[in-house]
């Protein structure tokens, strides 16, 4: 049971991890695309909040704070933001139940622009917590941080550092084990819950299913794209991009947080389940359930989130618990507001939980 559990962690922080450092890779490549336009049309700011918040991760929700914090966006762009956005946990639920996942961020695309019109036709205070303007500067594109080059691949073989031999070498054994069926993608979360639940309960109450063989598949093949991708990243991008974007920001940064975080959530539903019968429970106290979603939500972490996402893979959760979950919460994206701005990250947070709670109701009245 142990391996078991450190194997299904291990694929789903590969997973997150993988796809952090394709997201910061395409981020830099492509920086300095923003228009002044966006300044002159909430729409616009409205409809780019929202596409950014359903981008996986903390990026999107990060790049739209910092346009807040400068003005560039307006309060009702920063709510679409954060309504759309599930944080790191929107890597682990397209690694756990694909289907579900892109069913879920089209639900979250289309409540969050509909409530940005929303907020933007009822709230008059368009920069609610801004005081002037912040001195807090913007990442501008320079040469040093343009992550590629073609003649940089074989430089840096070359000249090969420690941290890109690390990284060659930990990517490489990744890839064999994937390649050799080590790490398959077959051990579900079901067997971590002693196959005590039955993931073709009625609809009605869950409204999901899983092919579990499918998604092993979907898993695998997966994370062999992904660290193909980042193995050419390694070797091709300059020393500076590797070491400051992906060594220090993504890997040092995030990597055990997100190991433990998983770890700990498997550990704590595999136990609750040995004295809980966790599908009865939820589908006989749904609203308290609910509410517990909004207050966690509340929280400006990526990490508590993860019993909800793991609970619906389970099949234990509804699907509009979990949406009332990801609305609520913004995993790290709402920090730097916080920072800037403790009346805005109020602000916001209000409204996410008041969509949260209506999303969630409408949910559970209608039986999904």
């Amino acid at each position: 049971m142990v391996a078991i559990m450190l194997q299904q962690t291990f694929i789903i922080t590969t997973f997150v991890m993988g796809m952090m450092i394709i997201i910061e890779y395409i981020n830099i490549q492509t920086r300095g695309l923003w228009s002044h336009r966006i300044q002159d049309s909430p729409f616009l700011q409205i409809i780019l909040g929202s596409l950014m918040g359903i981008v996986p991760g903390c990026l999107g929700s990060y790049t739209m704070v910092s346009l807040y914090i400068h003005r560039v966006v307006m309060f009702p762009a920063i709510v679409a933001t954060m309504i759309a956005t599930s944080g790191d946990e929107a890597f682990i639920m397209f690694s756990l139940f694909p289907a579900d996942a892109l069913k879920l961020n089209i639900i979250l695309l289309i409540i969050a622009i509909v409530s940005g019109f929303v907020v933007h036709f009822t709230v008059k205070n368009r920069y609610i917590g801004l005081k002037g303007h912040s001195d807090l500067p913007l990442h501008n594109p320079n040469e040093e941080c343009h992550p590629f080059h073609p003649s940089s691949a074989i430089d840096n073989i070359r000249n090969l550092s420690f941290t890109r031999a690390l990284l060659i070498a930990g990517v490489a054994s990744i890839l064999i084990l994937l390649f050799s069926g080590v790490i398959d993608g077959s051990h579900h979360l079901n067997t971590l819950m002693g196959g005590e639940v039955d993931l073709h309960h009625d609809h009605d109450h869950v409204g999901h299913d899983h092919d579990h063989s499918s998604e092993a598949d979907w898993i695998r093949y997966s994370l062999i794209g992904i660290f193909s991708v980042i193995m050419f990243i390694i070797v091709s991008t300059k020393e500076h991009f590797l070491q400051e974007h992906l060594w220090q920001h993504i890997i040092r940064k995030h990597f055990l947080k997100i190991f433990l975080w998983t770890l700990g959530v498997l550990v704590v539903i595999y136990f609750m389940n040995q004295y809980i019968n966790l599908q009865s429970w939820i589908s006989a106290n749904l609203w308290v359930v609910l509410l517990l979603a909004l207050l966690i939500g509340i929280i400006p972490e990526s990490g508590p989130h993860y019993v909800f996402v793991l609970l619906f893979a389970q099949g234990v959760l509804p699907l509009s618990i979990l949406l009332a979950s990801s609305i609520a919460q913004d995993g790290h994206g709402t920090l730097p507001l916080l920072a800037e701005s403790p009346r805005g990250f109020v602000a916001v947070k209000l409204v996410n939980m008041l969509v949260a709670f209506l999303a969630g109701a409408a949910g559970i009245l209608l039986g999904w």
